[in-house]
């Protein structure tokens, strides 16, 4: 049974836990990151993260150094970490700055494997690779450049905490080398190369039917790379190897996470996490976590598609053939637990390779914890579809 949090009334744009999911960062749409503590059943506001100008469009929490790094559209990120106030010696988080070298809004933000480097995509048509310069006691970038064209939105780090892989708006999923001399040991062959200086190109993918590129994630080996794209399509691409390509006929994926080496949770603006499957011999859809049975006062069975079956489509639909127009409520509830686009998908419980839960959070402000293994199937889509 998922659990299900009403966090916000406003959209969760981004979310990240700490180590013992006791605390949820989150950024509410806004320009300030909000942490949370649980209590009980509850989320508690307790802390406010205040620095930046414009929207915070990603948060990442490092579960062993215990930093968060915040990523905005003010072209800023900034390292928070804990720290006793030299006035009252209350624990506070104090941020300190990075210096990203990016003159367009950063988008996301990924901590390495070993917390030593931090990535951050961005409106520039670059990536930063981030490193701590302990002598000014800040963040430094060297910028991964070529040969990306457009707005990179989503990055994922390798197990090998060298690889990147990055997702972006010229309908591209690509694996760059992001090897500094200085902070990396000399990384061990992979399937992606064995020559890895600094932005060196790995791995490219081309989205199937055009879209951008929203997500990307490596297996927990890393020798399997997966991205979600606008022209509603998932790609797992094996290097050297067969790419498989599943067309949904839903709404765009925006978000993945890999469960297991042969299993992948995504979600988007379809409302629901959907499950997927397989290994190098091909890939399929598997179902959804959502059965469609626990959204309030839904009267659809389990396995009813959300956005397509109901709410906004439903009225459309009903207007355009029967000319009829709905004032009440009732029509626009969604059979699904999310009701709106899912922003962010991340792994809950589990280790990698085998994650037990995960958690998603969305622009109807609610958080959910699922079980991995409840997946139900997905039998209403086609004949919404048709309708």
């Amino acid at each position: 049974m998922p659990r299900i949090f009403s966090i916000s009334q406003t959209p969760v744009t981004t979310h990240a836990f700490n180590v013992d999911r006791s605390q949820l960062a989150v950024s509410l749409n806004s320009n300030d990151a909000q942490i949370f503590t649980r209590s009980g059943s509850e989320w508690i506001p307790a802390e406010m993260l205040t620095e930046h100008d414009k929207v915070i469009t990603s948060i990442d929490w490092a579960p062993n150094s215990n930093q968060i790094v915040t990523a905005s559209q003010d072209r800023n990120a900034y390292v928070w970490q804990q720290t006793p106030d030299p006035e009252t010696g209350k624990i506070v988080w104090k941020p300190t700055l990075v210096l990203l070298r990016i003159n367009r809004a950063a988008t996301h933000v990924r901590w390495s494997p070993k917390e030593d480097k931090f990535a951050v995509a961005s409106g520039a048509r670059a990536i930063a690779i981030c490193s701590f310069d302990p002598e000014n006691n800040w963040w430094v970038s060297k910028l991964l450049k070529k040969p990306i064209r457009s707005t990179v939105l989503a990055v994922d780090w390798h197990p090998n905490n060298v690889l990147l892989a990055a997702g972006s708006a010229d309908m591209k999923a690509r694996v760059f080398s992001a090897y500094i001399k200085e902070i990396d040991e000399r990384p061990a062959a992979t399937v992606w190369g064995s020559k890895l200086p600094f932005n060196t190109i790995c791995g490219e993918f081309t989205s199937a039917a055009g879209g951008w590129v929203h997500s990307v994630g490596f297996s927990p080996s890393g020798d399997v790379l997966a991205f979600a794209s606008h022209d509603s399509s998932i790609s797992i691409a094996y290097p050297g190897g067969p790419v498989h390509n599943i067309r949904m006929p839903t709404l765009p994926l925006v978000t993945l996470t890999w469960t297991s080496e042969d299993t992948i949770v995504a979600a988007g603006h379809d409302c629901q996490p959907i499950v997927f499957s397989g290994s190098d011999a091909g890939w399929q859809e598997v179902g959804t976590l959502d059965n469609g049975s626990y959204a309030a006062g839904s009267k659809a069975g389990p396995g009813s598609v959300g956005r397509l079956k109901t709410g906004a489509f439903a009225t459309f639909r009903d207007a355009d053939s029967r000319g009829q127009t709905s004032s009440g409520t009732a029509d626009t509830k969604l059979t699904t637990i999310h009701q709106n686009t899912i922003t962010s998908v991340r792994p809950y419980a589990g280790e990698p390779g085998q994650i037990t839960q995960v958690s998603t959070t969305g622009v109807d402000g609610k958080l959910v914890i699922w079980d991995t293994a409840s997946v139900s199937a997905l039998t209403g889509r086609m004949a919404a579809m048709s309708m």
